[in-house]
């Protein structure tokens, strides 16, 4: 048996802010989008759904933080930061958004990420 993550979903008042920074800082470009301004979701590549609610503010009932794995955690670092984010208590890897996300920057092995892009698991039929 085998398990991942296929998505976790955040609300998000500043969508195109997190499209931004999840692209440049990652590397996780835009999968799909649907629905039109202000009501948009979009999935991006490694199991994120931003779902845009402009008048969102309250951080009750969000996930706790996100686990992003990465081969290059230094590179990821010196991106999250020069676009503003703040360190938390946990550790340099760990970092908030200015929406009050968290994540944890993880190390990956070898080349395992690149095999998983490989596969596209969210590609149905290919």
């Amino acid at each position: 048996m085998a398990s991942y993550l296929e998505h976790m979903a955040l609300k998000v008042s500043d969508i195109e802010w997190h499209v931004k920074f999840f692209e440049e800082v990652f590397d996780m470009p835009v999968r799909m989008i649907l629905g039109e301004a202000p009501n948009r979701k979009i999935w991006l590549h490694a199991g994120i759904q931003l779902n845009e609610e402009t008048d969102f503010e309250n951080v009750e009932g969000r996930a706790d933080h996100l686990g992003i794995m990465t081969d290059n955690v230094e590179e990821v670092l010196e991106k999250a930061y020069a676009l503003g984010v703040e360190e938390l208590p946990q550790g340099h890897n760990w970092i908030k958004l200015p929406s009050g996300i968290h994540i944890e920057v993880i190390g990956a092995k070898n080349d395992v990420l690149h095999e998983i892009l490989e596969k596209k698991p969210w590609l149905e039929n290919e």
